[in-house]
């Protein structure tokens, strides 16, 4: 494949193709770790380097980053065509989120006491190093968000969106948060958009479910997740917020299902998703009917999980 031949060339080394046939891994030459790290889709363009953070939408980013020569900038516009000029709106003026300066992966060598504790939460609520490495989870054991579990939500062009900061020890405010707008699309460079999605609160649902889930940072849809549903005109939706949400639940589900998305309200007991386990949740999930306009009414009378789970 010709595409192939060129990266290899630019990159300096041959990629690794994955399960999905226009996926390849290459070993980043942004930064030395001892596994292939740089990620790239050949058909969508988009690319991402696991350890460095860093990631666009069109491989013309990736050729400029890595000083590529005019003769292979020439021969990639051959393969691909020219790339499309991005319009510029308000949105641009939005704060920029980075990631703490003292931020490190927890697959790293080192070793910490808050990295201990960090990996010991993680593994309690159902979260694999194959997880931990997927999301680039990682911790901070000084600076603003020290003691710290930090785990990043990265947009479709692979740019970080939002972090969340969950503190180790639980010896103060359990989420510490970058002061910046919620109104993103938590986690969505892993959402394939043609099938069926999962909305949940929080980020460590989200990564326990592990099928297509988008955490919504909180109760409530963000404008720019509800635009992103329309726009990509999801057909299903699972609804799989916690059981003290029943009426942010409904009003969700009202809001999809007027829109003309089939919705399934998952009911839950107590437990977060993340404490029930993957197979549990997974369960719960492939057992759930459609929801109907007439369970949405009774589900608005009752008020209430519990009756509802009743009728």
């Amino acid at each position: 494949m010709r595409i192939i031949n060129l990266l290899s060339r630019v990159i300096g080394n041959t990629g690794k193709r994955l399960k999905k046939s226009n996926e390849y891994m290459f070993w980043s030459p942004f930064i030395s770790h001892h596994k292939p790290k740089l990620q790239i889709n050949v058909q969508t363009q988009k690319w991402h380097c696991w350890v460095s953070n860093q990631g666009g939408h069109n491989l013309f980013q990736l050729f400029k980053k890595l000083k590529a020569s005019r003769e292979q900038f020439d021969e990639l516009s051959e393969v691909v065509g020219k790339p499309k000029r991005k319009s510029f709106d308000s949105t641009n003026d939005k704060k920029i989120v980075r990631l703490p300066s003292e931020f490190k992966p927890l697959w790293d060598n080192d070793y910490s006491i808050v990295k201990k504790h960090a990996t010991h939460h993680l593994k309690q609520r159902g979260i694999l190093m194959s997880d931990i490495v997927r999301y680039n989870i990682g911790y901070c054991d000084s600076g603003m968000y020290g003691n710290r579990i930090i785990v990043p939500s990265y947009s479709e062009t692979g740019e970080l969106n939002y972090f969340i900061a969950r503190d180790v020890f639980d010896g103060g405010m359990k989420y510490k948060n970058p002061p910046v707008s919620k109104d993103v699309v938590g986690f969505e460079l892993f959402i394939n958009w043609d099938e069926p999605i999962i909305l949940c609160e929080g980020v460590f649902d989200a990564i326990a479910i592990r099928r297509n889930a988008i955490p919504l940072f909180g109760k409530t849809i963000p404008k720019s997740l509800r635009k992103k549903i329309y726009e990509k005109k999801v057909k299903e939706i699972y609804i799989l917020l916690d059981s003290d949400a029943i009426k942010d639940s409904i009003k969700i589900t009202d809001d999809l299902m007027r829109n003309g998305i089939n919705v399934y309200f998952v009911k839950l007991s107590e437990e977060d998703p993340s404490d029930m386990g993957f197979k549990k949740v997974i369960n719960l999930i492939k057992n759930t009917k459609q929801t109907s306009f007439s369970d949405l009414m009774r589900m608005r009378l009752n008020g209430k999980t519990k009756r509802y789970m009743e009728i």
